[in-house]
């Protein structure tokens, strides 16, 4: 994919890193499937980074934007999802 990724560069380094994962975890999901821990773990650690709704809007609406990838309908799946479950989109 030739898109860049939605930062903020007030992030530290491990922030950014953690955030691209995230968006890395989103592709992999929309690719080939994720395990539905493994996309909630990234999802944490980016809210942590992220931690208001109106943000999280924001930046990953820049990526569906982007990458025609929607985290919103993702995170939604995963959470009505059990654990062990694989994670596909379409």
């Amino acid at each position: 994919m030739e898109y860049q990724y939605p930062i903020d560069y007030n992030w530290s380094t491990d922030e950014i890193i953690d955030v691209v994962k995230f968006f890395e975890a989103i592709e992999k999901a929309y690719e080939k499937g994720i395990e539905r821990e493994e996309v909630m773990k990234a999802y944490r650690r980016f809210k942590e980074i992220v931690p208001s709704k109106a943000e999280e809007k924001t930046i990953c609406g820049e990526f569906e934007e982007m990458s025609g990838y929607s985290s919103y309908r993702t995170i939604q799946k995963a959470k009505e999802a059990v654990a062990g479950d694989k994670i596909i989109m379409k």
